[in-house]
């Protein structure tokens, strides 16, 4: 896997030194999103079309997939750029670091590089399926796949109608997918990986989308993705936010909450 894994991260971390001096010049550190989008699904690509192993027709087949993802990601998010300030997250990164924002930016975006390799190993992992031919499990793996994008597609949609209302101006988007779940991108992005694990069944190297999945959860819910948006979210909005919060499943897309008896 070597001669595979090492190229693309080579690759993605000139990519995001190259973003890091575009930042450098533009203040805008949003730019590592839309890099970390299309660096994943260039990896997984590669990943599925050089590898030496597995079906040719399903390595077309999860190359295609992980290609649309990604370039559906990245053209939403660069559409967005010129249009929106930068990301509160990065504001309030810039303000809490002072004069170190930028090394610590330059380390920011070398961990997202690695970050784009390790969320491209499903790829690899469903390449490496042996069966010949597709199978029950193929077909189900795009099916998520489908499932997962619709879902995606959708939530930005909402929530892109929902920030281009004037009137909605400091008010809290609890319509559509968001009713159900605080972050439905984030739960379809992660349904979406789901995809080739499932396809991969059956690889020698199964268990390494497993735990890459296992990462994936952890750091989306309690370090990164998740929390920042959060405490974001809660400083913009305040007691609106921390309403929201108290009636709507934090990831899952789950019936909201009734509200409690009159004090």
């Amino acid at each position: 896997m070597s001669e595979l894994i090492l190229p693309a991260l080579a690759a993605a971390s000139a990519l995001m030194l190259i973003l890091w001096l575009v930042q450098l010049q533009t203040q805008n550190a949003g730019i590592v999103d839309i890099g970390w989008s299309f660096a994943t699904a260039l990896i997984g690509v590669w990943f599925a079309l050089a590898s030496h192993e597995g079906e040719a027709l399903r390595k077309l087949l999860v190359g295609a997939m992980i290609g649309l993802w990604g370039l559906r990601l990245g053209l939403y998010l660069l559409r967005r750029m010129p249009h929106e300030t930068e990301d509160g997250r990065y504001l309030a990164m810039r303000k809490g670091l002072g004069p170190w924002t930028q090394p610590v930016f330059l380390l920011f975006f070398q961990i997202q590089a690695a970050w784009a390799l390790l969320f491209a190993l499903p790829v690899l992992v469903a390449v490496s399926n042996p069966a010949p031919g597709l199978g029950l499990m193929d077909y189900l793996g795009v099916l998520v796949w489908l499932m997962a994008l619709a879902g995606e597609l959708v939530a930005d949609r909402q929530l892109h109608r929902f920030r281009a209302d004037p009137g909605n101006r400091g008010r809290v988007c609890d319509t559509g997918l968001w009713r159900y779940s605080r972050h439905p991108n984030y739960f379809f992005e992660w349904l979406h990986w789901w995809a080739y694990l499932i396809i991969g069944f059956g690889s020698a190297i199964w268990w390494l989308a497993w735990l890459v999945m296992a990462l994936m959860l952890v750091f989306l819910l309690k370090i990164t993705g998740i929390p920042h948006t959060e405490r974001q979210a809660l400083r913009s909005r305040g007691a609106a936010y921390r309403d929201y919060q108290r009636r709507t499943s934090v990831f899952i897309p789950l019936p909201p909450k009734k509200p409690g008896p009159a004090a």
